[in-house]
């Protein structure tokens, strides 16, 4: 299995996850060295798993340098992967792929113009959790199908005392979290047409009430949208509704639903590689229990790293890798028409739109 060697821009908390399995679990990663904007950060990191730390511009000018992953946050993302791809590297990033879809549409020309692969995360999708429900939808397990339903609970007591950069312009339940379920919607049922929806900030201040974290018993300032409602249709004409509340006292409730004639689909979240996915079938009056069905794939732990991998894969093979920068671009266009449907109160169409991926089933591991 050739092997590409990999450098990582950014070393804020996901980084740890990245570098613990790029350096230890796939078999085509070689992970090189870190930068950081904050050297010293990037220095403990190289320490703690034995690679170099470099200066950003040391980093994009280092030509045994293949494949560059950032790492850092969203709004730095246009910059550094332009200054990468412009300096000959391949670039995988995480979610979102921009912070806009003119700038994500920028990007994905300078990399067909210089014959570069882009990817971006999530790739939470290539897990056994939804690698497992796309497998069942292939062989036709549940008929045909005509809707799904999504609905997410989270506590945004919790998690914007914890998480500072929640509070942030840009950082709200949509593009925080529902990227996730968006993604992996995409992933199972194809690209969306058109969307209408609703988003709410019912408490743009609160009092921090979790102990240890930074304004403990102060009162924060929380702007974002707290809660999403969203009708989706696709453009193979599947119609659903995804809704997100953030202002509930029941934390990460993930409710995944894919409805078809012969059956119903359960799946798990999409922030998780290997939740389980069970199948209801028809018993008359009765109701059903839940079915099992065995994982596809072998991603079922927390895998981050993998949609790298993946992406050397398909560099070496000479095919579109399954994070593709396509698929990236048109969840962004989905997310900013949910903005733009609930400001203008009406239906937005989908301007981009992408190919679904092929299943995967592939080991990259060592």
């Amino acid at each position: 299995m050739k092997k590409y060697n990999i450098g990582i821009i950014g070393s804020g908390a996901i980084s740890g996850i990245y570098l613990k399995n790029m350096t230890e679990r796939f078999a085509n990663l070689e992970v090189k060295a870190i930068s950081a904007r904050n050297l010293s950060h990037a220095e403990a990191k190289a320490k703690e798993f034995g690679i170099t730390a470099l200066t950003n511009e040391d980093m994009l000018k280092d030509e045994n340098i293949d494949i560059v992953v950032i790492l850092t946050p969203v709004e730095t993302h246009y910059d550094l992967i332009k200054q990468a791809l412009n300096a000959g590297k391949h670039v995988y990033t995480e979610k979102t792929i921009a912070s806009t879809v003119e700038q994500a549409k920028a990007l994905c020309a300078l990399a067909d113009e210089k014959g570069l692969y882009l990817g971006s995360a999530p790739d939470t999708f290539l897990g056994t959790g939804f690698q497992t429900a796309i497998k069942a939808l292939d062989d036709q397990m549940i008929g045909e199908v005509n809707s799904f339903n999504i609905s997410i609970t989270r506590d945004n007591n919790i998690l914007t005392a914890m998480f500072p950069f929640l509070r942030t312009p840009g950082a709200g339940a949509l593009r925080d979290y529902m990227v996730y379920y968006l993604t992996a919607l995409v992933a199972t049922l194809g690209p969306v047409k058109r969307v209408s929806a609703f988003l709410k900030a019912p408490y743009t201040q609160r009092l921090n009430q979790i102990p240890n974290t930074k304004g403990y018993g102060e009162m924060i300032e929380t702007p974002n949208e707290a809660i999403v409602t969203a009708v989706l249709e696709m453009e193979n004409g599947i119609i659903g509704t995804i809704h997100e509340d953030n202002e509930s006292i029941i934390f990460d409730r993930a409710d995944f639903a894919i409805c078809g004639t012969k059956g119903v689909l359960l799946l798990g979240n999409p922030n998780h590689f290997g939740d389980p996915v069970y199948l209801l079938q028809p018993q008359g009056f009765t109701k059903p229990e839940p079915i099992a069905l065995e994982p596809v794939g072998y991603y079922s732990d927390n895998s981050r790293g993998v949609g790298p991998s993946e992406m050397a894969d398909a560099i070496t093979n000479n095919r579109i890798n399954r994070a593709n920068k396509e698929m990236a671009v048109h969840v962004l266009d989905v997310i900013e028409a949910i903005e733009q449907s609930s400001k203008e109160q009406r239906f937005i169409e989908i301007n981009t739109t992408c190919q679904k991926p092929a299943l995967f089933t592939d080991n990259l591991s060592k």
